[in-house]
């Protein structure tokens, strides 16, 4: 009887499976069955496996079909799919964008550009003493426990400037998930500039806007060539990487590129960097991005990185709103982290509450790093979390046997606001100091299952 089950089951699914169309489907599919297990949903269902998103464990696949799979599970046999397949969930692999907030002014530091030695690497005045670090005390940490940062800090975003002055030195080569090739450079995507990479005179250019939400100072030939929605995020990942290295400088960075230079990335890409960032070692993780569902397959990816000890830190949000965005809305497992003004408050755009932020930290006007070997300002929770991934690098530094929930408990220690901002305002000498002098572990923000709610076919 079981057996004639099995090929009834099978029958349905082939009997409802779409007609092929011109565009192809992508889906994230979760199963204990292994490769097998996927090939044959796709044999029944009629989708192509194109490979796997989490290396070796085999649990994860990327899969294609040129109908609706999500449909054709619906109008089959489900229970038995999860039952003799292993198939755990099936989910649209779906495309997040970049939000950035609008940059008013341009500010000082971008003209400060008396050189200083920094940790070993020649930087920007502007750049090594702007306002965020001496808010959250950047320089009374390092300076008051000898930390300097180690280890490894992953960033998954859009690539980074693999030829910046202050930032090559610590960079590892990395990975390209939008063209699945070694490296993560963000020039491939600017094909006009890629072939013709010149360090602009920094010390007679003017910082200009190249795009509303950032100010660079760069040549205006090239700032003519950024200036466009295809380039709206270009640069991000170096300045994200920049801001890592501004507070954890000795930490060796991890460029994984998800996002390609318009500001846009897909949801496999980013589990598959995910996967690859603890599997290479990385000791903490920074997540710049949000979407507005939960993703099994990214609380799967989350869940491995508590497990092997990785410190996951993530972009609250631009939207303004305290409705829940992934993966800082997975509580206990990640780190969610919000955005403060230089007086303090919660900048208008970031996202606040519980749910979204453990705690907040400067995201406006901030200044780093940018291609081109120079330096740019722009706003965002995505700016205020690569603070404190560089915060919980120097924990790290200070002490071993880090975890994510040690480092959350260290974190909270901070600054108190307001409510909405939850533990408050990051300060990273209280943080390193309550690591040091923390003699055991404690729950921090909970152990948190990053479970979804979401069975099997997730819509």
């Amino acid at each position: 009887m079981k057996r004639i089950t099995i090929v009834v089951a099978m029958l349905v699914l082939m009997s409802v499976a779409a007609k092929p169309a011109a565009a192809q489907n992508r889906y994230i599919v979760r199963t204990t069955g292994g490769l097998s297990s996927v090939l044959n949903l796709c044999l029944s269902a009629g989708c192509q496996v194109q490979g796997s998103l989490d290396g070796p464990i085999g649990q994860t696949y990327l899969v294609t079909s040129s109908g609706n799979l999500i449909t054709a599970l619906l109008n089959g046999v489900v229970n038995l799919l999860e039952a003799l397949l292993g198939i755990q969930s099936v989910e649209p692999d779906q495309v997040l964008p970049f939000l950035h907030p609008p940059l008013n002014y341009i500010p000082s530091g971008l003209n400060d550009r008396t050189p200083v030695n920094y940790y070993g690497t020649v930087v920007w005045h502007g750049y090594a003493s702007q306002p965020a670090a001496q808010i959250i005390r950047l320089t009374d940490a390092q300076r008051g426990f000898n930390v300097s940062g180690t280890g490894i800090v992953a960033v998954i975003d859009t690539g980074v400037d693999i030829y910046h002055p202050v930032l090559s030195p610590v960079l590892l080569p990395g990975y390209d998930f939008t063209r699945n090739q070694p490296g993560a450079s963000e020039w491939l995507d600017v094909a006009t500039l890629q072939n013709g990479y010149i360090v602009p005179n920094t010390q007679t250019q003017q910082a200009a806007y190249v795009q509303q939400s950032t100010a660079a100072v760069v040549d205006q030939s090239t700032a003519a060539v950024v200036d466009n929605k295809d380039y709206a995020a270009f640069g991000h990942g170096t300045m994200t990487s920049g801001i890592v290295h501004l507070v954890a400088p000795r930490a060796k960075i991890l460029p994984l590129k998800a996002f390609s230079s318009d500001g846009t990335g897909k949801l496999s890409h980013i589990i598959a960097a995910l996967y690859y960032a603890i599997q290479h070692n990385a000791n903490v993780v920074n997540m710049s991005f949000d979407l507005s569902s939960p993703s099994p397959a990214l609380s799967q990816a989350v869940s491995y990185a508590n497990k092997a000890g990785v410190v996951l830190v993530a972009a609250a949000g631009n939207e303004s709103t305290n409705s829940p965005v992934y993966p800082a809305a997975l509580k206990g497992s990640v780190v969610g982290i919000a955005s403060t003004t230089d007086w303090d408050t919660r900048s208008s755009f970031s996202n606040y509450g519980s749910t979204d932020a453990w705690i907040a930290a400067p995201g406006e006007y901030v200044i780093s790093t940018y291609p081109g070997g120079t330096y740019a300002s722009s706003s965002g929770t995505s700016f205020s979390a690569p603070l404190v991934a560089g915060t919980a690098d120097l924990l790290l530094s200070a002490k071993s046997g880090l975890s994510q929930s040690t480092a959350a408990s260290a974190l909270s220690h901070a600054v108190l606001l307001t409510p909405d901002l939850n533990h408050g305002r990051l300060d990273a000498y209280q943080a390193v100091s309550a690591w040091v002098n923390n003699s055991g572990s404690t729950s921090g923000s909970g152990s948190g299952s990053g479970g979804s709610g979401c069975l099997l076919l997730c819509l």
